[in-house]
């Protein structure tokens, strides 16, 4: 067979994965279980690729297995002895496989330091509050692991092709867990779609450094770096922070899973100990882009009315609604030269007064707001509220901001929103041109911002309202006495049916 063959197809791929997932299905929620399942991925890949590399170094160097060994450890992972899948998977019915999953998992980590330190730490193979009792937990171990050893789900270089591969196999499986994962979801997963059109929003740039401050599973940065990649450019930096350990150990392996191994992602809240620290102050960036959680409750007043890097200097958010922390942070974290912010907020933060207001005013102030693009509504995973993009930019040309109505243009799903191809492309297309559209788009000066006491609700701006059709009141007149012309016909019928068997109409 060639090797061309010999690949694995995309959709066959995420149905394999898919259906590993009924393992856990009706035990934990979609939002859980993907802390098993994808980990279990990165693995496969893992010891597949060992495999294939030591086969073809075992053929090259004619068995010398300490030339083997040598070469080996040069490779990007280095996978201890009794650490393979197959390992794992031999011991499948031991009946401590949980511990047996996680000591494996550790020596990986340990041995892999500099690239995976975290990666298995905070994921609990033998944890009896998620798996279960034992004797289920076991079974389900069990289960995973054979659902795995499908001969199909081979993740060898030569069969996989491309890394992109599994790398869109992961973004498959975190959407899908993300679309079953209710309120969560929305902590680790930004739609792919809405992702995609803040990438070509904010145009990363060659040598840009890109940072996700609320990076969740690493969606969004990835489709930054995808804006570059597309164009054969590899020179860019990505950085992201986390506060949920779970999470980061995922957006560390969708990192390496699309082959982005010089990312630098760190665990920890950020706003109130933020780590990507150089010179003692926050790092700068060109690009900063996030979907921070809305409104977030108990976001670190405390904390930020002391702050080491003065990122709050503009005013400290409300005690309950933590919004323009995230905003003030990013703001403050991009390069003088070119830096610029792309990030989702709800609607409140266009207009809602004190605190806020201050904020607001002091970034229209300082000619840093550049775009507020209107969503449509039910896009976000665990809410269905609508929400809206806002762009900032140092050295701006002019001082005007872009307003975007996008909110009536999408494909309307059962469960959830989403944008087409063609609205993104609309979007885009637009804020580039920077000029007003009729009922879609319009271009504001600073001066009619101030006169509307700096509101930045998009309606006061966008004028989206349709007239009504004139109605002919004469046409309308006829139909109704048609309509009741054949409705007399028909109650004639009926009263004569009723008639003919004996019911007195």
């Amino acid at each position: 067979m060639s090797n061309k063959q010999s690949q694995i197809n995309q959709d066959e791929i995420n149905q394999i994965l898919w259906q590993a997932c009924d393992t856990f299905r009706g035990i934990l929620n979609s939002a859980t279980y993907m802390n098993y399942l994808l980990p279990m991925l990165f693995l496969k890949y893992i010891s597949d690729t060992w495999e294939e590399k030591y086969e073809e170094f075992d053929k090259q160097y004619k068995g010398d297995k300490e030339r083997i060994q040598s070469r080996l450890k040069k490779e990007r992972f280095i996978l201890p002895n009794k650490c393979h899948f197959k390992d794992l998977y031999e011991q499948r019915n031991a009946a401590n496989i949980g511990e047996i999953i996680n000591v494996a998992l550790e020596k990986i980590e340990d041995t892999n330091k500099e690239k995976l330190s975290g990666v298995f730490r905070n994921i609990d193979f033998n944890s009896e509050a998620m798996l279960g009792q034992t004797k289920d937990r076991n079974t389900r171990l069990k289960s995973l692991l054979e659902d795995f050893n499908n001969p199909k789900l081979n993740l060898r270089p030569s069969r996989i092709g491309n890394l992109d591969v599994i790398g869109n196999a992961y973004e498959y499986l975190i959407g899908k867990f993300a679309a079953g994962g209710g309120q969560k979801a929305g902590e680790f997963y930004t739609p792919a779609e809405v992702s995609e059109l803040i990438a070509e929003l904010i145009e990363p740039k060659k040598g840009d450094r890109i940072c996700d401050p609320a990076c969740g599973s690493g969606s969004l940065l990835i489709k930054c770096a995808n804006q570059l990649l597309k164009k054969d450019i590899n020179d860019f930096y990505l950085y992201g922070q986390e506060v949920n350990g779970q999470t980061y150990a995922l957006a560390k392996m969708n990192m390496f899973l699309h082959g982005i191994d010089n990312a630098r992602i760190e665990w920890g809240d950020t706003i109130r100990n933020p780590k990507l620290i150089e010179k003692n102050t926050t790092m700068k960036f060109e690009v900063v882009v996030a979907n921070p959680p809305f409104s977030l409750d108990k976001w670190g007043y405390d904390e930020a009315s002391a702050d080491a890097y003065n990122r709050f200097h503009r005013g400290l958010p409300p005690k309950t609604k933590g919004d323009f922390a995230f905003i003030s942070h990013m703001v403050e974290t991009i390069t003088e030269d070119s830096g610029r912010v792309g990030v989702v907020v709800p609607h409140g933060v266009l207009f809602r007064g004190s605190s806020e207001g201050k904020i607001r005013k002091s970034l229209i102030d300082d000619n840093l707001l550049d775009a507020v693009i209107g969503l449509p509504s039910n896009l976000f995973f665990g809410t269905g509220i609508p929400a809206a993009i806002l762009i900032f930019k140092k050295k701006k040309k002019d001082d005007s901001v872009l307003f975007i109505d996008a909110s009536r243009e999408f494909q309307d799903g059962k469960n959830q929103n989403t944008l087409r191809p063609q609205d993104i492309e609309k979007i885009v297309k637009t804020y580039k041109a920077r000029e007003s559209v009729d009922k879609y788009a319009y271009k504001a000066k600073k001066k009619e911002i101030v006169e509307n006491d700096y509101n930045l609700n998009i309606p006061r701006y966008v004028d989206t309202f349709e007239e009504e059709a004139e109605i002919d009141i004469n046409a309308v007149q006829k139909e109704i006495n048609q309509l009741e012309k054949e409705l007399a016909t028909v109650q004639a019928q009926m009263k004569g049916y009723l008639k003919e068997l004996g019911y007195d109409a």
